[in-house]
């Protein structure tokens, strides 16, 4: 099973992953994006990968639990 994580030493706290993904990603008071569902239904895998893409920073990923 895979799941979508933020490493938070390059996370910029851009918020594309947020607007692209609710359902997964939230922008905190802090500056930084963080994954509210580490199991996201594959109906989000798409949403999840267009995040992954668009970040500026490379700081989300598909990580193997």
């Amino acid at each position: 099973m895979k799941k979508p994580v933020i490493d938070h030493d390059e996370c910029i706290g851009d918020g594309i992953c947020s607007d692209l993904c609710p359902e997964v990603f939230e922008l905190r008071d802090d500056g930084l994006a963080y994954v509210i569902n580490e199991k996201p239904d594959e109906s989000l895998h798409g949403k999840v990968d267009e995040a992954i893409e668009e970040c500026p920073t490379g700081a989300i990923a598909w990580a193997e639990e």
